[in-house]
């Protein structure tokens, strides 16, 4: 099973999540909101069904999985099928990238980051959200991962590997905040994000593109 199967599969699984967790899935979107540009041409990689291009007013998005493209295109976001490593997109077309929950479901991290680098304009951002591995939401991932539809192939990945990923990809680290204090299970309110990483699951992390030497 390829890693977009499940997504294609099991669509309203996934769906169902955030309704069962709203509280954090709004947490996540009052963190993004932090670091996600208000103007310009933005794009979400891994849009999914929409769930955070929508609400953060992210016009197009680029996914593999057609079932998932299909709702993001009834909410309005314009879509095309591609993957993170192989953009369909032309150098310098956006302002800023948005990539949420989907790095660890890539198949080639500096690939997708160098891709991402090529279709940012001059001083565009890409924005990530993640769960850290080293979080407490993290390691309860980890630990039941083999046994979870969605993240049975996922690999998790701590902020400092992500910002040396950025790093190398040419990007300027320019923001971070983080969000999801304590268990999924215990989030029952919207939770206000703070700058930094370490306390919290889900990172945001902001990186500005500059020249590569």
């Amino acid at each position: 099973m390829s890693t977009t199967d499940p997504f294609d599969q099991y669509t309203g699984l996934y769906e169902q999540w955030f309704a069962d967790n709203k509280p954090a899935y709004q947490s996540e979107l009052l963190a993004l909101e932090n670091l996600v540009p208000k103007t310009g041409r933005g794009i979400e990689i891994g849009v999914g069904t929409g769930r955070f291009a929508g609400p953060l007013g992210v016009k197009e998005g680029v996914d593999p999985s057609e079932a998932m493209l299909k709702i993001a295109g009834e909410k309005g976001i314009e879509t095309k099928t591609g993957v993170a490593e192989n953009l369909p997109y032309p150098d310098n077309s956006f302002d800023f990238a948005l990539m949420v929950t989907t790095i660890c479901f890539v198949d080639n991290v500096e690939r997708s980051l160098t891709e991402i680098h090529r279709i940012l304009k001059n001083n565009g951002s890409v924005i990530i959200g993640y769960v850290d591995k080293d979080s407490r939401i993290g390691r309860f991932y980890q630990k039941i991962k083999e046994d979870n539809i969605f993240y049975k192939h996922a690999v998790f990945f701590s902020t400092p590997e992500i910002m040396n990923y950025l790093r190398h990809a040419g990007f300027e680290i320019t923001g971070t905040v983080q969000t999801l204090f304590g268990d999924l299970s215990d989030i029952r309110e919207i939770q206000q994000p703070e700058k930094g990483y370490g306390k919290g699951s889900f990172i945001v992390i902001k990186g500005t593109k500059i020249k590569k030497i």
